[in-house]
């Protein structure tokens, strides 16, 4: 008989996948410490590099800073937006989270009539000189703090699961870019080309770039754009890792000013509309506890017929017999039925990975076993250990053949008193 421990290493990564929920509430106030400090740091780039391009007379300096500010309004912008969002009123039953969206949609439109003004200037203004002794050094050092800020904040958003500390830290990297180039045309006056304004006009696209990237975003939202397909991939995952749970039938997911709201129709295993509803009030609660940007979820229990029946049955080897207690016994026999005809259409011999343990047995073997979705499992007695329990909550019939003595182990593998 095949042996195969592939279903533990399974849901012990996607258990691994999903921090908890105190390690998500810490990454998330962590998370946004950084996106305010993020805002201090553009907010000083911007005045430094418009003051100093004013005083040099550096149109490309000036438009750079310009580029910087753009990521203070739309910084301040989200702000707004959430402070409105956290408010509740009867008429929006959905929250007031797309506040922040219209923030970005007003935000988006200034910086694009912006870069209009800052091309036109350049394009269409009169030649100045720029003093490049004065602009020269302050741009360097713009430029280094912008990037070094920015590969700081990626690497601390891949470590907090941010994705938006992550795109933080490309914008950075973009203004350090945009800046190069305000570097290479103070750089060519020394060479005795005034190539200012040119540098300018470049810069003028990168503001472009960022005020159409929000104006975009901001669109998708108000037209209930669906969320990422990563995160969506990893909720489905959840849910269907659950025993309960045959497959997700369907996902609908929106999102609202930076937030998720997900809409599911899942298949399970019961008809009981008792432990549906269960099922999916526990499935929503863990869906927004573990993604933070999820702030809704709404799941609607469907019954269909499962194209297996499963039973599991606590064996000593591969021969196949019973074994009395069933934490500790040493195999699991895994049989997959027809369920309109109950014969077996195959059979599976499975080590137990727990069985030498000595805490938490119980719960380790409950938690691996419903690993295999089971609809049954068979136990020699049964005292009301975690492992027979885990698998009651998930609604798995136990199956108890009569047997008696004077003294007797809990499904755990614990001695107690016999009847």
């Amino acid at each position: 008989m095949e042996t195969d421990s592939d279903p533990l290493r399974s849901i012990m990564k996607k258990q691994a996948d999903f921090p908890s929920r105190d390690q998500a509430a810490s990454e998330l106030r962590r998370a946004r410490t950084r996106a305010a400090l993020s805002i201090a740091v553009n907010l000083f780039l911007a005045m430094v590099k418009g003051y100093y391009g004013i005083i040099s007379g550096s149109q490309a300096l000036l438009s750079d800073a310009v580029h910087s500010a753009t990521d203070v309004v739309g910084s301040f912008a989200a702000l707004i937006g959430i402070w409105v969002a956290g408010k509740k009123h009867p008429s929006f039953p959905y929250g007031l989270y797309k506040a922040e969206t219209l923030a970005t949609l007003i935000s988006s439109t200034a910086i694009l009539l912006a870069g209009y003004e800052i091309a036109r200037r350049a394009l269409l203004g009169p030649v100045v000189q720029p003093d490049v002794n004065v602009a020269l050094p302050v741009t360097l050092f713009c430029f280094t703090v912008s990037l070094s800020f920015g590969l700081l904040q990626i690497r601390a958003g891949r470590k907090l699961n941010s994705p938006a500390l992550v795109a933080d830290g490309k914008d950075y990297l973009a203004d350090s870019l945009s800046t190069a180039i305000v570097i290479c045309g103070l750089a060519a006056n020394y060479a005795g080309l005034n190539v200012d304004r040119w540098a300018a006009a470049v810069v003028a696209v990168f503001v472009f770039r960022s005020g159409g990237a929000l104006l975009i975003e901001a669109l998708k939202e108000l037209l209930d754009a669906s969320m990422d397909r990563e995160t969506e991939r990893q909720i489905i995952n959840l849910v269907e890792s659950d025993p309960a749970v045959i497959r997700v039938k369907k996902t609908l997911s929106r999102t609202a000013g930076g937030r998720f709201i997900v809409d599911m129709d899942i298949v399970l295993k019961t008809k009981s509309n008792v432990a549906a509803d269960k099922v999916a009030d526990r499935l929503e609660n863990e869906i927004v506890s573990k993604f933070p940007r999820v702030v809704m979820a709404r799941l609607r229990p469907h019954f269909e017929e499962s194209g297996q029946y499963v039973k599991i049955t606590p064996v000593q080897g591969p021969e196949g017999q019973p074994a009395q207690h069933f934490a500790k016994a040493p195999w699991f026999l895994i049989e997959r039925l027809d369920p309109d005809t109950m014969m077996v259409k195959e059979r599976q011999l499975i080590e137990n990975p727990y069985q030498d343990v000595e805490r938490k047995r119980g719960y380790l073997v409950g938690k691996w076993l419903l690993s295999f979705k089971p609809d049954q499992v068979i136990m020699a007695k049964t005292h009301g250990g975690t492992a027979e329990a885990l698998l009651r909550e998930a609604g798995v019939q136990i199956i108890t053949p009569q047997s008696s003595g004077n003294k007797s182990e809990n499904s755990d593998g614990d001695e107690v008193a016999g009847s």
